[in-house]
């Protein structure tokens, strides 16, 4: 019986192999080519939101400078697993201060999260950054640069990794899409464009799982397995709220959480991205944010969800009725 080797997730299938094949962050990946034509860089923090390209062109740069022999040449350890000192004192020291073999002069050791390191693991990697400067370079990756104490913020140049802009998500989509023979229109684009949010994991995973189920891709689908609400059903319930039609805003609000099963916190982020598009005045645009954020805080502390988007849209409601 032969058995068949499971597909990669396209995550993973189509993560760009080298800096040529990396979409986006141009002004980065032409500084680490550089680095890569020169074989000499600094400690570096990469900096920034997830599925942006953090890891992708870390891996892509370590496939450039050390091809056959990256195994030997290139750590990745993700912080978020082992936070602690201990495994600074291991995995990390032992790899450091290993001789490279073959070419390779510098190794590098890649550190996910590494924000979410302890305080004594940050210093403890602090010492075996300054010890062993000649044989390895460390690249950090952060969601929060300013979480990383400033002794290794200081010994590290930071690189600012934005959200990936439409056009680069859409050349991102063409890719795929031609590569799994895949059909789809313009609003289905839009919308996991939309979904993405400059995310171009988030983007990868609702994209194969449509098509897993059908490979004509369509905003609908898309929608439904994102669990989102299309941007004018968002729209439709903070207009009814700042009509003063509380009753109607919360009929709204009952097809998000029962139909697409929207946690608040989605709710709330969308409702987030969609104020500053209303047709409303500025300074209801003002309050709105601030609902917005007095709803998200309540919850975060542990309020009823429920309760408080209801809450939220009748403060809404009363705005209204109080300029009248």
């Amino acid at each position: 019986m032969i058995m068949q080797v499971p597909d990669l997730p396209w995550i993973e299938k189509y993560r760009p192999k080298n800096l040529d094949q990396v979409i986006g962050q141009k002004l980065i990946v032409d500084r680490l080519r550089s680095f890569v034509e020169k074989g000499n860089f600094p400690n570096m923090i990469f900096a920034g939101s997830a599925g942006i390209g953090k890891t992708t062109c870390a891996i892509a740069m370590a496939n450039d400078l050390y091809g056959e022999e990256l195994s030997g040449a290139f750590k990745e350890l993700n912080a978020s697993d082992q936070r602690g000192i201990d495994v600074i004192r291991g995995e990390v020291k032992e790899f450091a201060k290993t001789r490279a073999m073959g070419k390779v002069t510098t190794k590098i050791i890649f550190l996910d999260e590494a924000d979410s390191l302890t305080g004594d693991a940050q210093h403890a990697l602090r010492r075996t950054m300054e010890k062993y400067s000649k044989e390895t370079r460390f690249i950090l990756s952060a969601n929060y640069a300013s979480k990383i104490i400033e002794p290794i913020q200081s010994r590290c140049v930071v690189f600012r990794f934005k959200p990936l802009n439409e056009e680069d998500m859409k050349k991102y989509i063409e890719r795929i899409v031609e590569s799994e023979g895949l059909d789809i229109d313009q609003k289905a684009i839009d919308a996991l464009i939309y979904v993405g949010d400059g995310d171009l994991r988030k983007l990868t995973n609702t994209l194969q799982s449509s098509a897993m189920q059908s490979k004509k891709i369509t905003d609908t689908g898309i929608y439904e397995v994102a669990s989102r609400a299309r941007p004018k059903e968002i729209v439709a319930m903070l207009n009814s709220a700042v009509a003063g039609s509380f009753d109607a805003a919360r009929e709204e609000l009952d097809n998000l959480m029962l139909r697409h099963g929207m946690s608040a916190e989605d709710i709330l982020t969308q409702c987030y991205r969609e104020v500053q598009g209303l047709n409303v005045e500025e300074k209801l645009k003002l309050r709105i944010t601030v609902e917005l954020g007095e709803c998200n805080f309540r919850i975060v502390e542990g309020a009823n969800e429920r309760i408080q988007l209801e809450a939220m849209l009748a403060q809404l409601a009363l705005a209204k009725r109080e300029n009248h």
